[in-house]
């Protein structure tokens, strides 16, 4: 972690800002304009325009935090920042703090832009000066006044024009980071969580980084999964650790550990991956090649209950699809005009036969439409759980169906932040993985041992002890459970 960053050739680009009136007095001329990405406005801003109409992120529904977006010269990277820009284009900010890797300058801790804007050939983007001078303040250690690290530094200028083409009327903290020290992550962490709460704002971090480096393209495909894999964990000392023993590789890993330990501060509890490449797919030359990734870092919104006209369409969706399926028939054709139930939720079926289980099979995470969900699930409880024989047509009279609509996993720390009752659980370590629905733990009447020992060995095929292990991963979810 404390090896400083080595210098990468013209693959790494710049990104512009939104055009507004500040002084010309004091501001930051663009040092990469022209080279990582266009110097005229207008073909800047068509170039922008047009990777943003080409992306297609996944909704993200709740509070975008963080964003971590490549910083390569465009024609590599820019498809991909597309996506997580286009996520946040059209919400409201006040400010945006970039926090950038030094590629150029090696000196400690981090340095913040004491100017009053930043210019692109879009415009200039106005500097919060008193979000800059508190963070400075609360941090008088780890944040150092170093303006030369901005003189011919691209990995925190490119993200500029992304934000200029997808935000309105906000500001711009530009930090750059020396050495990648741990410790410089959490204290620049400590000051921003400080200064944001304090502020009332509502504020975007946009981490800068670039993956693996120069590998063929097979070999960074797996590298970069190997990275992307460890961000989604969530645990940044855990993420820390991975790349200071060079399991993870990428450029600007302290801007992500620091997005990844605010986040959380600041209740951000979900990450999600928006779109991977590398540039063997934007430019074509796969031969040597580096990978960018963009994923944010989000609050998720309350999941909103069910109303019993839904529930009970859902219910006689999986009772109509297991009576043509258990008869010979094929799934019946579906569709619905409830947005709700057109949501992408994962969901078990449950099948109960005089009290006893018949049959339970589901998706944790929602790939689909709910009602479609539903329907696929209920074929495969009545039809296809290895545990019991397929449902028969004369035992239909006497089956009772049970739904199970799921809220996305997020991972706990300890097996104390388990709920019983209320949380179901995912327990994980290497390839082997099992999961217990929340009303595992009210019909058993387990402690939390027992639930969890019993999900170790009989759902995972773990040992019993497996979940006290640090390295095994636990999740949680809550549940939506009805039945007919």
């Amino acid at each position: 972690m404390s090896k400083p960053l080595s210098r990468y050739p013209a693959i790494c680009i710049a990104l512009v800002l939104f055009a507004a009136n500040v002084s010309a007095e004091s501001v930051q001329k663009p040092v990469v304009a022209g080279s990582f990405y266009p110097a005229e406005a207008v073909i800047l801003a068509r170039q922008v325009d047009k990777y943003l109409e080409d992306a297609r992120p996944r909704q993200i529904d709740g509070e975008i935090v963080a964003l971590i977006s490549p910083h390569a010269g465009y024609e590599y990277s820019g498809p991909v920042a597309a996506y997580g820009y286009k996520a946040v284009s059209g919400r409201k900010y006040d400010t945006v703090v970039i926090i950038a890797p030094s590629h150029r300058l090696i000196f400690d801790g981090a340095t913040v832009l004491e100017k009053d804007g930043y210019e692109t050939p879009l415009g200039t983007v106005p500097i919060d000066v008193d979000f800059v001078k508190k963070l400075m303040r609360a941090e008088k250690v780890t944040v150092v006044s170093k303006p030369q690290a901005f003189d011919d530094e691209h990995s925190l200028e490119v993200q500029i024009p992304f934000l200029q083409r997808s935000l309105k009327d906000f500001k711009l903290v530009p930090v750059i980071i020396g050495r990648p020290d741990y410790n410089t992550c959490i204290g620049l962490t400590r000051g921003l969580v400080k200064v944001i709460k304090a502020s009332g704002k509502s504020v975007l971090i946009v981490a800068s980084t670039d993956l693996s480096h120069y590998y063929k393209y097979e070999d960074a495909v797996v590298k970069d999964q190997a990275t992307i894999s460890e961000i989604m964990n969530y645990d940044p000392r855990r993420f820390a650790g991975k790349i200071g023993e060079r399991e993870c590789e990428l450029c600007g890993s302290a801007p992500v550990i620091v997005a990844m330990m605010a986040g959380r501060e600041l209740g951000a509890e979900k990450i999600c991956v928006l779109k991977y490449a590398n540039s063997g797919d934007t430019a074509g030359d796969k031969s040597r090649v580096v990978g960018y990734g963009s994923i944010v870092i989000y609050k998720a919104e309350e999941a909103k209950m069910l109303t019993s006209a839904q529930k009970k369409e859902l219910l006689g969706i999986a009772r109509k699809t297991i009576e043509s399926c258990v008869k010979g028939g094929k799934a019946p054709e579906l569709k619905t005009d409830d947005p709700a139930l057109a949501k992408e939720e994962g969901a078990f079926v449950t099948i109960h036969k005089d009290g006893e289980l018949r049959g339970c099979i589901g998706n944790i995470i929602g790939r689909q439409p709910l009602y479609l969900t539903v329907r696929d699930m209920a074929i495969e409880s009545s039809t296809a759980d290895p545990r019991f024989p397929p449902v028969s047509p004369g035992e239909l009279k006497d089956i009772k169906i049970e739904i199970s609509v799921l809220s996305e996993p997020r991972r706990v720390g300890s097996a104390e932040e388990i709920r019983m009752g209320e949380h179901g659980v995912i327990v994980k370590s290497g390839y082997r993985s099992g999961v217990f629905l929340p009303q595992v733990a009210t019909e058993t009447g387990w402690s939390r041992e027992e639930f969890l020992s019993n999900l170790c060995e009989h759902k995972a095929g773990l040992p019993a002890d497996a979940w006290k292990d640090k390295k095994t991963e636990l999740y949680v979810f809550t549940a939506q459970v009805f039945s007919e």
